[in-house]
């Protein structure tokens, strides 16, 4: 029986993932900021990487990616972003670029899983669906390859107690959609009639701002979506379907899925 170390175990991977594992008969460790990281890897046979996109966020996975090393857990599984590359525009994926790096000079064996834009994304927007029916996003006619975060938590599950090939796997959705067919897949799921609403990009940061997210995050999304408009992310891979022994699950499951979780 394996024993992992899940960080973030309440984020939008962690959630799906903790469950995942004990189902799969390991023994979860819930990482504890408030206790020695150094106590929490004894007997740890592999360590599940994961932050959200905060200041702290390299500084932090890099001192874990470091206490792992010394504590000789044999495998290290860190969920990093599709996109990540050093001097990327968009801070986040810079900043996985960055763990990866030291990830990489730590000599430890290692998994990165890549997953691109997470359909959990759009569950911020479930307000404005339910109110206005309006899907309002800086997207274009951009078409992006969306994934299910709870695949990228059976393929974490896979990378973490099997024995895939180590370095880097692209996670992708299975096909690339538009976001009309996302306001299409949310008037199904929520049975408003929700239409898609391409908003300028400064319009969309100045309204995340007036909502009260920080400027520096909001400028980042819109870095995103410049992103995406750019095609970034349009393509699939088959990286997924190779961990996991099956496709990636569509939109329309994961709405009805997380609107059935919302309302029990």
């Amino acid at each position: 029986m394996q024993t992992v170390l899940v960080t973030a175990a309440a984020g939008n991977v962690g959630r799906h993932l903790v469950p995942v594992l004990r189902d799969r008969g390991a023994i979860v460790r819930v990482h504890d900021r408030s206790r020695s990281i150094d106590r929490q890897l004894a007997g740890v046979d592999a360590v599940f990487l994961a932050c959200p996109n905060v200041p702290e966020q390299v500084s932090y996975e890099c001192s874990l990616i470091d206490a792992t090393v010394r504590a000789g857990v044999p495998r290290l599984v860190k969920l990093s972003a599709r996109g990540a590359q050093p001097g990327s525009p968009v801070a986040f994926w810079d900043w996985h670029a960055r763990i990866e790096e030291h990830l990489a000079d730590s000599g430890s064996a290692a998994v990165v899983l890549r997953p691109g834009f997470s359909m959990a994304n759009l569950l911020a927007q479930l307000g404005v669906v339910r109110t206005a029916g309006v899907l309002p996003a800086p997207a274009g006619d951009a078409r992006v390859a969306m994934i299910d975060p709870h695949d990228v938590a059976v393929a974490a599950a896979v990378a973490l107690l099997a024995d895939p090939p180590l370095g880097s796997h692209e996670l992708t959705g299975a096909t690339a959609i538009g976001f009309e067919e996302v306001a299409a897949a949310l008037s199904r799921a929520t049975g408003r009639q929700v239409r898609y609403l391409d908003v300028p990009s400064d319009q969309a940061v100045a309204g995340l701002v007036a909502a009260g997210m920080p400027e520096f995050a909001a400028e980042q999304i819109g870095n995103v979506f410049a992103a995406l408009r750019n095609g970034a992310q349009a393509e699939t891979t088959p990286d997924l379907e190779r961990l996991i022994g099956r496709p990636g699950g569509g939109l329309g499951r994961y709405l009805r899925q997380s609107l059935a979780e919302q309302a029990a």
